[in-house]
């Protein structure tokens, strides 16, 4: 069972690679909304990011708490709700 201390860590790695994605990618990200294919665009990046959150986090913390999924959500989508486009 994992502690509070790996939770914490593990949610902050999952908001640092989303962030970072959103930072060097941020033409991509606008353009995916917009489009609506934001993941097919960053599908190299995510993909990237998760090699790198598997290689940290242990497997059952991936797979109950989807920190990452939430932090891909939160980051790349929520955060741009200012964008004129056809999915909201």
């Amino acid at each position: 069972m994992a502690d509070q201390m790996q939770l914490r860590s593990a949610q902050r790695l999952a908001r640092t690679i989303a962030s970072d994605i959103l930072l060097y990618n941020r033409d991509k990200v606008e353009q995916g909304i917009k489009e609506d294919r934001l993941f097919d665009l960053l599908e190299s990046e995510i993909k990237e990011g998760r090699e790198l959150y598997a290689s940290r986090v242990s497997a059952e913390i991936i797979e109950t708490y989807k920190f990452l999924d939430r932090a891909l959500v939160d980051v790349l989508i929520a955060s741009q709700a200012e964008l004129e486009c056809t999915i909201w």
